[in-house]
């Protein structure tokens, strides 16, 4: 009954929603694009369907060394990578080009998942991390289709929230053919909600298996190059509610090193336009890589371009971790611990504590409260280039020692079909 009242309640809402990307799509025309495959209408594929569902750009990052493992342990199968972002599927064309296909993934309707499954004809539906849609779940099991949720992670707050709609959330649970769980804290709260424990394993975070390909390494230092001996922090994934912190921070800095450079990048592009008012606004010079500008005698360099993040954090001295300064639940700091360089954070971090935790234990990272206490790093780490390194070191060592999780999840996938 309640499996029936949630499908009732999305196809009710589902003009609301559609009518809601209308609306988004005046700032941003791409998110217009292809709206039909979020009813289900995507480009039928045949062969050997190996579904990799990623909701936004973390996810797709997240799955890209999953997903070439495993292509290359066989090659007859065919990707096909869905997001519920632009930006997810964009970046997932960036990786993979024609490596894979691509669709929107289909809002969680029933008519809207059929006609997604009878176009697509998935042999293995894979979930990254904790996108728990029912009608994409249990319509993928009754056709006999695996379901797999890897790299899943579950804070204590999500896990409440499915207690206190446990009978609707349990089934679909036990729809689910294998969780491979972050830590034993996710596993646990996911047999709390149904998961049979025999249908759960504890194989890390694959996040820590970070990889930086060797071109987005030569790009990084040509642009490095280009600062001279400039100090450079960087604020990647920022929110609403955080860009006035960090260019408080900023100002700060600036009394002390004024040839210090902040790159700031919002996590979302149509964001971008307001980031670039509110700089500009606090006097501060901007330049904006999406223009090709000259960030030689900025103060504030802008990354409003897509898929560069990694990159961009390769070419500073300290980052900064957004999303964390809100709760908002931060996003992934392995990233820029992988370069091995400073990390520091904001307290909410809900959506990685795993991570998070292993790298407060090895003072990987630096937790602030705000721009006052942001600045009293940076400044700390600026002036002290030995502590700098050995910051940046300690966080490396940390993605280093928590290798290994890739090969297991890729294991378990071909165990498992």
């Amino acid at each position: 009954m309640l499996q029936f009242i949630y499908s009732q309640l999305i196809r009710l809402l589902l003009p609301f929603i559609l009518l809601r990307l209308w609306w988004q799509g005046r700032q941003a025309p791409e998110l217009r694009r292809n709206w039909q495959q979020r009813l289900g209408f995507v480009p039928r594929t045949n062969g050997t369907v190996v579904w990799v569902h990623a909701v936004s750009v973390g996810e797709t990052i997240a799955a890209a060394p999953m997903v070439e493992r495993l292509l290359a342990r066989n090659p007859d199968i065919t990707i096909l990578m869905t997001a519920m972002t632009d930006t997810g599927l964009t970046q997932a064309m960036k990786m993979f080009g024609n490596q894979a296909q691509y669709a929107y993934a289909p809002y969680d309707t029933p008519g809207s998942i059929r006609r997604f499954l009878n176009r697509a004809n998935p042999g293995i539906l894979v979930i990254m991390e904790t996108e728990i849609w029912p009608n994409m779940i249990r319509q993928s099991r009754s056709r006999g289709v695996p379901v797999f949720l890897v790299n899943a992670r579950l804070s204590g707050r999500s896990a409440r929230g499915y207690e206190r709609v446990k009978s609707l959330v349990a089934p679909i649970m036990r729809s689910i053919s294998w969780v491979a769980a972050q830590a034993e804290k996710d596993a646990e709260r996911f047999r709390r909600i149904g998961v049979a424990a025999s249908k759960v394993t504890v194989t890390g975070s694959v996040k820590f298996d970070v990889d930086i390909p060797e071109a987005v390494r030569e790009t990084s230092r040509e642009l490095k190059a280009s600062f001279s001996s400039r100090p450079v922090w960087i604020a990647g994934s920022t929110h609403e509610g955080e860009e006035a912190q960090l260019l408080e921070a900023h100002r700060q800095l600036l009394n002390s090193h004024p040839d210090a450079l902040l790159i700031l990048v919002p996590r979302h592009p149509e964001r971008f336009e307001s980031v670039t008012e509110k700089v500009s606004k606090q006097a501060f010079s901007l330049a904006r890589r999406s223009r090709s500008e000259d960030p030689s005698s900025a103060d504030v360099y802008l990354g409003d371009t897509m898929g560069e993040l990694m990159m961009l954090y390769g070419v500073s001295d300290v980052a900064f971790v957004g999303g964390s300064l809100i709760e908002r639940g931060g996003h992934n700091p392995l990233e820029p611990a992988g370069w091995g360089i400073p990390v520091i954070s904001g307290p909410h971090v809900f959506n990685f504590e795993t991570i998070y935790q292993r790298l407060v234990d090895d003072r990987g990272v630096v937790i602030v409260s705000g721009s006052d206490d942001l600045f009293q790093h940076l400044l700390t780490l600026f002036d002290d280039v030995d502590e700098r390194q050995a910051s940046g070191q300690r966080a490396l060592s940390v993605v280093n020692k928590n290798r290994g999780a890739l090969d297991k999840v890729v294991d378990g996938i071909i165990e498992r079909v």
